[in-house]
């Protein structure tokens, strides 16, 4: 008798640690939930406040009580903003799409082809890692210019093109898909391209899915190359259309305006992620799962 209610007591002090550290763990969540969408909300709020209210509130208000959508109608007309989403558009698109071909290639013949060095080229690859993004863009900016590319698509895309990193996580993906099914596949004929097109790539699926929308998101938020490599307002993207707005749009830093177009840049990313955002985690856990 004293046994069963030792154990039941002992049962519901688990329960009751256990429901606890839940309640913990969902306000810490919540917490941190807070924290990091406060920007979001913080970025939405002040795109709907007008100039001036946003320029008298000496301490920032958490609210409004006068909403406007004056700031998305001047986001538009104080610069041609849908000239840089269409531009944006196709620098990103045409980039991906290069840029998996490539990175795909790549990643096949590292995982399955044999030829002669490839150990050592690889290593030698991956060290490209290792040197600093500046430094990259200095030379590529150089040889772009040399090569009479800048102010056109193509000087825009080529240098976005390859990626060591996704060339990396793909490969390891790659080899990740048992080798006897490749020799024998050898076996029955088929060519190299035809079992990567009818096997690896529907079995990597995910992870090509997730390396598509992180090279969109990238991207998409270019800033740094597209403004150095582009003075021609004919092939600025929605990131040099924000900082135009905040320079000269106006003749004045009109925040709010500012903040309206950069909440129409997010939504086409916010929804890819919410569209997609089970893939990519498929995909980063397989990336990081080897054997």
């Amino acid at each position: 008798m004293n046994t069963n209610t030792d154990f039941s007591a002992i049962e519901k002090k688990s329960q009751r640690n256990e429901r606890i550290r839940k309640i913990i763990t969902y306000v810490l969540l919540t917490f941190w939930a807070v924290i990091v969408l406060f920007p979001f909300y913080w970025m939405i709020l002040t795109s709907v406040k007008s100039y001036s209210a946003y320029n008298s509130e000496y301490v920032p208000q958490l609210y409004t009580l006068s909403p406007t959508m004056q700031n998305y109608f001047d986001a538009f007309t104080a610069v041609p903003l849908t000239r840089y989403f269409l531009n944006t558009l196709i620098f990103t698109v045409v980039t991906t799409l290069l840029m998996m071909v490539v990175t795909v290639l790549a990643a096949f013949a590292f995982a399955r082809l044999k030829f002669p060095g490839k150990d050592i080229l690889f290593t030698l690859f991956l060290s490209l890692m290792m040197i600093p993004n500046e430094l990259v863009i200095i030379t590529n900016f150089v040889t772009i210019t040399n090569a009479g590319m800048r102010n056109s698509y193509i000087g825009l895309i080529l240098p976005s093109v390859t990626s060591v990193f996704y060339i990396y996580l793909l490969k390891e993906n790659f080899e990740q898909i048992p080798e006897e099914l490749y020799k024998a596949a050898k076996v029955d004929g088929t060519s190299d391209f035809k079992y990567l097109w009818k096997v690896m790539i529907p079995i990597c699926q995910p992870t090509m899915v997730t390396i598509a929308i992180l090279k969109v998101i990238e991207c998409w938020n270019s800033y740094v190359w597209p403004r150095l490599i582009t003075d021609d307002q004919a092939y600025f993207l929605v990131s040099n259309g924000i900082q135009e707005i905040r320079e000269n749009g106006f003749g004045r830093e009109n925040i709010p305006a500012m903040m309206a177009a950069v909440v129409v840049i997010s939504v086409p990313l916010i929804v890819l992620f919410l569209i997609f955002h089970k893939k990519i985690m498929a995909g980063v856990s397989r990336g990081g799962t080897k054997g």
